[in-house]
C-alpha cells in the first residue's frame, strides 16, 4: 500500500500537459504558462496547431490570448505529449474524449490525470474520472479534478475566478494548485471526487432548464424558485447516490450551478433558450458553436438514475424535452406545480 501511494506523489518539478484545444483547454494552458517553464499541449486540429505555432494564438477559441511560445510545446502527436509529461490535464469535451485519446499507445499507469471535463462520456454512462479509471486501470489516487464557477472567457480576460482542486491527497492538490495559481485565480481544495464531478455535470442540465424557462417567457421570480429547486435536486442526487460529508453550498457545487444558470457565456443555458423560443432540438444543436455538455448529460443521468431511483423532476423534464420531443411549454407548466 505504501509503495502504491508513493508512486502517485507529485512534485513541483512535475511537467504538465493539456489534452484539447477548446476554450477551457486554451485558458488552462495560459494559466500553466504563467508559472511553468514547459507546458505540453496536444492539439488534434491541424489548423489550430498551425496557427498556434506560427502566430502564438488559438484561431478558434479565445483568439485574443497570445502565448509565450518559448514555454509551450504544442504537438499533434498525443504519444509525444503524454510521454513528456507527468500530469495530464484532460480538457476536451466529454463527447470527444475517446476521439482525442484513440491514437494513444503510451500507457498512463505512471501518470497523474486531472479532469477539467464537466460532462459524461456518451454511450458509456460514465463520468470522465470513472471512464479513465475503468478504461486505463488507474487508481483514484492518481486522478484529480479542476472545477468551479469559471467560464474560460473570463479566465482569459484575467477576471477574478475561483477554482477547486480535487484529489484524494492534499499534497498533490496543493502542487496542482500552485501550477495554475495567479493573482486572479483563488483556489480551494476538496477530496470529494464523486460529488464535485457529478455536481459539475448536473449543473449543465439545470442550466438547460433555466434557458428553457427564459425562452418560454418566464420571469426572474420564477427563475429564482427554479434554480433554488435545482440546487435542492442536485444535493438530493449527491446525498442519496453517494453519501459524504460534503457542503453543497460551496462554490464547486452551488457556485458552479449559479454561474451556469445565469451567465450569458453559458452554452447550456443558450441551448435551452433556443429550444424555449421554438427551435427544434436538432436545429438548436446546429446553432451552437461549442458543445453543450448538458445535452449528453441529460440522457446519461437519466440512465444512471434508473439504478438509484432518486426524485429528479427538473432533470426528468429536460430529458423529456430533449429526447422524447415533449413540448417544452407543457412540461414546464407541469413542473410549476412540483416546485
Amino acid at each position: 500500500m505504501k509503495q502504491d501511494i508513493m508512486e502517485h506523489k507529485l512534485s513541483d518539478k512535475s511537467v504538465c500537459a493539456v489534452i484539447g484545444h477548446g476554450s477551457w483547454a486554451t485558458a488552462i494552458v495560459s494559466l500553466l504558462a504563467g508559472n511553468e517553464k514547459e507546458v505540453w499541449w496536444y492539439i488534434k486540429n491541424p489548423e489550430v496547431l498551425g496557427t498556434l505555432v506560427s502566430e502564438g494564438r488559438n484561431p478558434k477559441y479565445l483568439n485574443d490570448l497570445e502565448f509565450d511560445m518559448s514555454r509551450i510545446r504544442p504537438s499533434g502527436d498525443i504519444d509525444e505529449v503524454v510521454s513528456n509529461a507527468d500530469i495530464i490535464i484532460m480538457a476536451a469535451p466529454s463527447a470527444y474524449l475517446k476521439d482525442f485519446l484513440e491514437g494513444m499507445t503510451v500507457p498512463l499507469k505512471d501518470k497523474f490525470i486531472v479532469s477539467a471535463i464537466k460532462g459524461i462520456i456518451p454511450g458509456d454512462y460514465k463520468t470522465a474520472v470513472e471512464y479513465i479509471h475503468d478504461r486505463y486501470g488507474l487508481t483514484y489516487r492518481q486522478i484529480g479534478i479542476i472545477s468551479g464557477p469559471s467560464h474560460a472567457e473570463e479566465v482569459s480576460r484575467r477576471k477574478l475566478s475561483y477554482l477547486t482542486i480535487v484529489c484524494t491527497d492534499s499534497e498533490n492538490s496543493a502542487i496542482i494548485g500552485n501550477k495554475i495559481s495567479t493573482d486572479y485565480i483563488k483556489l480551494s481544495y476538496s477530496t470529494d471526487l464523486y460529488g464535485v464531478e457529478y455536481a459539475a455535470i448536473l449543473k449543465n442540465i439545470y442550466a438547460l432548464s433555466v434557458g428553457l424557462a427564459v425562452g418560454l417567457g418566464y420571469g426572474d421570480n420564477f427563475l429564482a424558485v427554479l434554480i433554488s429547486n435545482c440546487a435542492k435536486e442536485m444535493t438530493r442526487f449527491l446525498t442519496e447516490s453517494y453519501p459524504d460529508a460534503r457542503e453543497t453550498m460551496n462554490s464547486a457545487y452551488l457556485g458552479d450551478l449559479l454561474v451556469t444558470c445565469y451567465s450569458s457565456y453559458s452554452r447550456n443555458r443558450r441551448l435551452g433558450l433556443l429550444i424555449g423560443r421554438g427551435h427544434t432540438v436538432k436545429s438548436a444543436l446546429n446553432e451552437m458553436t461549442m458543445v453543450a455538455e448538458g445535452y449528453f448529460a441529460s440522457d446519461c443521468i437519466r440512465h444512471i438514475n434508473f439504478r438509484h431511483k432518486i426524485d429528479m423532476p427538473i432533470a426528468d423534464m429536460v430529458y423529456e424535452v430533449l429526447y422524447k420531443k415533449a413540448s417544452a411549454r407543457k412540461k414546464m407548466k407541469e413542473l410549476e406545480n412540483l416546485l
